[in-house]
């Protein structure tokens, strides 16, 4: 294969030079940053540099709240929902509140808190708008905790968590609020404040930093009211609420990411909005259909409907082509079902099984996307159409 067109950034991305550069660094800052040592003292000070990169980029001002450092944003979400359940007994307060289109990190979590007893109810997500007056209409005393994405990882739908959790807030304050915002930390503006969230889980390999490190903001209301608790125990690493010895190559090199694309904050978002606008109408040119949602989104996620073509195929043809997306989120590929989030959405499940996702990064250029259609188009003047 000659070449590398790779557009499958919601899935993972490459890692970046400055993320390539604090690794090689970190291969020789080898000592465990619980150890009293200078080498230990030295590692945690590192942590300290990635905890305030993240916190910063969040948007937290001091003493708002910490950050736990996972394995990954699932581990972080893990945490977040377990976390919060098993803190204390719930007497009334036994209804868990998701969108009908999470992760399935949220999903499956919230799967098992219904086996323990907890009630779960789905918020509609229709063409990627959350539903308020649903919401509205399962807020009562029962309400415990609501967890809902900021961002969909399949089509790209910018749901308007300030609005709902506001609501939440301000009938029941003592509600707990959590948004999964993998998919929209550092592409979109926000803080835990501005969403009016108690938890907030990010990951690092979405923004160019290596697999194995995520992280959880927790606010300090619920640090200081004891709302949280850990469900790895051990050593007492990360305030006592993620035993294990910390990643450190890792979780510098994630601090280090944020705050190198914190630098291009502002001309990433033109760059990658200018893409998305290039994209959609090169693919309408070719009959495709672009899943746009009717609310706001963000500029890095495309989701298209083939005609008549299942995506795993489309998928096989183009990856042989050097080309490089996905039919979805990669923590579900090898699921035989169509995909929740494109059935939440309002497509039927053929045309889900029809649709691929284009994922950009700020390394996308616009020879990428002219690759993509060039391929696309071959494809569809070659493959086999379903009846």
């Amino acid at each position: 294969m000659d070449r590398q067109i790779y557009l499958d950034n919601s899935a993972t991305t490459p890692l970046s030079d400055a993320t390539k550069k604090k690794i090689s660094e970190m291969l020789e800052i080898y000592g465990n940053p619980s150890s009293l040592h200078s080498l230990g003292q030295r590692a945690e000070a590192e942590l300290k540099i990635a905890r305030e990169s993240v916190l910063t980029a969040l948007g937290v001002r001091a003493r708002e709240g910490e950050l736990i450092f996972t394995s990954s944003g699932t581990e972080a979400t893990a945490l977040a929902l377990f976390g919060s359940a098993h803190a204390k007994e719930r007497r009334d307060a036994t209804r868990i509140l998701i969108t009908n289109s999470e992760h399935s990190s949220v999903k499956n979590s919230a799967a098992q808190l219904a086996r323990e007893g907890f009630e779960i109810v789905e918020i509609p997500t229709a063409r990627g708008v959350l539903d308020l007056d649903v919401l509205k209409a399962a807020l009562d005393k029962k309400i415990f905790l609501a967890s809902f994405m900021l961002v969909n990882n399949e089509t790209g739908a910018r749901y308007d968590i300030e609005s709902a959790f506001s609501l939440i807030k301000q009938k029941y304050p003592e509600a707990i609020t959590h948004c999964d915002a993998v998919q929209g930390f550092m592409k979109i503006a926000f803080s835990p404040s501005s969403l009016h969230a108690d938890l907030v889980s990010v990951s690092g390999h979405k923004l160019h930093a290596p697999k194995g490190v995520g992280a959880l903001y927790i606010s300090a209301d619920m640090i200081k009211k004891k709302k949280i608790v850990p469900y790895i125990y051990g050593g007492g690493q990360e305030k006592g609420l993620r035993s294990g010895t910390e990643n450190t190559i890792g979780i510098a090199a994630f601090g280090a990411s944020v705050a190198d694309i914190r630098t291009r904050r502002a001309e990433n978002a033109r760059k990658l909005e200018e893409l998305y606008l290039y994209a959609t109408d090169k693919l309408e040119s070719l009959g495709l259909r672009i899943n746009r949602p009717e609310g706001a989104r963000v500029s890095h996620i495309i989701n298209i409907t083939l005609p008549n073509i299942k995506s795993e195929t489309a998928l096989h043809f183009l990856s042989a082509d050097g080309v490089f997306v996905s039919s979805g989120s990669a923590c579900s590929s090898h699921s035989k079902n169509p995909s929740g989030a494109l059935i939440a959405f309002g497509i039927t499940p053929a045309e889900a099984d029809c649709s691929l996702r284009v994922s950009l990064s700020e390394y996308t250029e616009k020879s990428d996307i002219d690759a993509l259609c060039d391929s696309l188009a071959s494809a569809l003047s070659r493959l086999v159409r379903i009846k």
